[in-house]
């Protein structure tokens, strides 16, 4: 490719592309580590995104209606720091460019959103930013509709790579986008053919623009090293209707030794062919130093939003009082006032009903009560709705033509909904919740793990969690997955026994700012457990004492979910027996592990058995049997150790041993 003449033909734009391969190519030399390829390539399409569309304020990362950029192409994160060192976002200074992929840097390795404002989203694990890209434009339409053009109205623009395209989460996202018709949506392919292992054809054959217009896309191909072309398929794309690709044919590492190569994709860090390919941009400064001219000139298209931003200020205010607290109470991600009390009534009148519901439908329940008076939640389902109880009537169906509707039917594509919701949760201002099968948290748990990284309050609502949904048998049945969301950090799991608990599980889920929830919930009809209405919210320990033992303390039953009733049954039996039980109720591990010692140690003292029940496997339960004061001679567990099979639901629980009567055995077995 002819540089000269590329430099020679737009030498203004020129030098602000070379601004970021060099920088690139510093960062990646002084860290020993990296991707400098991708940021050399597509340098000249990032350039014309900043200077000529993208609406921001350097100085008002927050802004709520500035365009959103993603880089899903994560790996190569020189390209977002060095546009927000250039344009002058002061989280990232030169410091932070010297100190890429360093201890305590904020330009982490791959972006991480909570390391600086200025980063929309954390990508990395590819596919997972054009996933989040989705949810983001969502959030955008909604908004739009309930506050008007005038407050709302932004693009979200996305870069991904072949890796994006490749990964299967891509597929059910651009579907959906396109279903959605969400044309506030950019997307540029970095259409390089390099891949670690070679060239893209080694693995792949897909046509690419082939794909995306099949499933409802507007498609333009360019140059992606014509600034004049790029500028004028930006623009195309934002007067269409439909989302758009912008296939972008570039140069991986672009005027390196390494160009159009596998190894142009990693760190670049060879001394000569690093000054080599600086000469062939015509940059003459020393390391990590830009001409202050070229500095200046990215500066100003930093500033150049300041003005747009005022605007939106002064429109803002024109919204009446109420409008303004709304918007402003839901992008705080504050609950409103009236959240508590509809939870506290909502709870007393089913401790005084004591209605035999299954937790799914409990949590139906609450969503009919939360949903009238939380505008900013969006639900929906992965074509499970009637089975995952998660739409109230009140909502409408979020299409094309009715872009007020807050829920989304997201089709089969479990891992694709757990993305969006992650985007619209960053892109603030929404509460997103949507529904399928415990088992299937296994095709949404990349975006389930990212979501608990990027500190976001996605709330994920999982039924049919155990063997208790019965004859559809080991396939849908989970026995592990519950142990595999408690072992990820910063999540909280609720297993809730009845419609109470249920409506604590979720009043908390909704006031979370940092932590996302699952929600694990039954097909079947549980019994009501707490009878005895209590204004303050128990679920918030995480564990508590149900039900205290009548005479001298010797079992403590553990239960979760569907098995507190049969530890309430167990103990039934053998307080009739003369043998005092204590049933403590386990809605959420993690937040009965944050309690302070003083507290564990009423609801967990020294001395009795303890016997966890629980129709899952035993991972996770050990700290609370064997440790906090217990001892394993004196513990047992009732629960799976192998897959499900397929039967009803009363027959599974005898066969797999999780009644009562295993629990009062294994009491007796212990007590010697």
């Amino acid at each position: 490719m002819d540089l000269n003449a590329l430099r020679s033909k737009n030498p203004d734009h020129w030098s602000k592309a070379a601004a970021i391969r060099a920088l690139t190519l510093d960062a990646v030399h002084a860290a020993s580590s990296g991707h400098s390829g991708m940021p050399m390539g597509m340098a000249d399409v990032a350039t014309v995104l900043f200077e000529k569309h993208l609406k921001f304020d350097a100085a008002a990362p927050n802004w709520p209606d500035r365009d959103r950029f993603i880089l899903s192409a994560g790996h190569g994160s020189m390209l977002l720091y060095s546009l927000l060192y250039l344009t002058g976002y002061s989280e990232i200074t030169l410091d932070e460019i010297k100190n890429f992929r360093q201890w305590g840097a904020k330009t982490a390795g791959h972006p991480e959103n909570f390391l600086a404002e200025a980063i929309e989203t954390t990508t990395g694990p590819l596919g997972q930013g054009i996933a989040n890209s989705v949810g983001f434009a969502i959030a955008e339409e909604v908004q739009r509709a309930q506050y008007g053009r005038k407050v709302v109205d932004h693009h979200t623009y996305v870069i991904a790579g072949d890796g994006c395209l490749m990964e299967g989460v891509s597929q059910e996202a651009i579907t959906l986008a396109g279903r959605l018709e969400l044309g506030k949506l950019i997307v540029f392919w970095d259409n390089n053919n390099i891949t670690i292992d070679g060239t893209v054809d080694i693995a792949d054959a897909t046509d690419q623009p082939a794909r995306f217009k099949a499933s409802g896309w507007q498609v333009i191909e360019i140059d992606g090293h014509d600034p004049e072309a790029i500028d004028a398929a930006i623009t195309k794309a934002k007067s269409s209707r439909k989302p758009s690709m912008i296939a972008c044919k570039t140069h991986i590492a672009l005027g390196h030794a390494a160009q159009d190569t596998s190894k142009g994709h990693g760190a670049l860090t060879d001394a000569e062919q690093m000054a080599a390919a600086k000469s062939a941009y015509g940059w003459t400064t020393g390391p990590f130093e830009v001409p202050a001219e070229t500095k200046s000139a990215w500066e100003e298209i930093g500033k150049r939003g300041a003005s747009a931003h005022a605007e939106w200020k002064e429109r803002f205010s024109a919204l009446s009082e109420r409008k303004q607290n709304e918007f402003n109470r839901a992008y705080a991600g504050e609950a409103p006032k009236k959240l508590s009390a509809t939870i506290k009534a909502l709870k007393k009148q089913t401790s005084e009903t004591a209605p035999k519901v299954a937790t799914r439908a409990s949590s139906e329940h609450v969503l009919e009560v939360v949903n009238p008076i939380m505008s900013e939640t969006l639900g929906g389902s992965a074509d499970l709705t009637g089975s995952n109880n998660t739409k109230t009537g009140d909502l409408g169906v979020f299409l094309p033509e009715n872009r007020k509707g807050r829920y989304i039917h997201y089709g089969i594509r479990e891992h694709g909904m757990a993305s969006a919701m992650n985007g619209m949760a960053l892109h603030g201002g929404i509460r997103p919740y949507g529904g399928t099968f415990m088992c299937f948290t296994d095709y949404a748990r990349p975006a389930m793990r990212l979501a608990a990284l990027m500190k976001v309050p996605t709330v994920f609502v999982m039924t049919h969690d155990s063997i208790g949904l019965g004859e559809d048998g080991p396939t849908h049945q989970p026995v592990e997955h519950l142990a595999i969301s408690r072992a990820t950090p910063n999540t909280w799991v609720f297993r809730p026994a009845d419609t109470v608990e249920t409506a604590e599980a979720w009043e908390l889920a909704l006031t979370s700012t940092k932590t996302p929830s699952v929600l694990s919930l039954t097909r079947q009809g549980l019994p009501t457990v707490r009878l005895e209405h209590k204004q303050k919210n128990l679920t918030a320990q995480g564990a508590y004492v149900l039900a205290e033992a009548t005479g001298k303390r010797q079992v403590i039953l553990i239960a979760t979910g569907s098995e507190v009733s049969i530890a309430l049954e167990a103990r039934k039996t053998l307080e009739e027996q003369g043998i005092g039980t204590r049933v403590v109720s386990m809605p959420c591990m993690e937040l009965f592990a944050a309690q302070d010692e003083s507290y564990r140690r009423k609801v967990l003292p020294a001395g009795p058995i303890r016997i966890g029940i629980e129709a899952a496997v035993r991972q996770g339960w050990d700290r609370w049997l064997l440790g906090e004061r217990g001892r394993e001679q004196k513990a047992g567990f009732i629960g799976m150790d192998s897959f499900g099979a397929s039967a009803p639901a009363d027959v599974l629980f005898e066969k797999f041993g999780i009644t009562a009567e295993a629990t009062v055995a294994k009491a007796k077995e212990l007590l010697g």
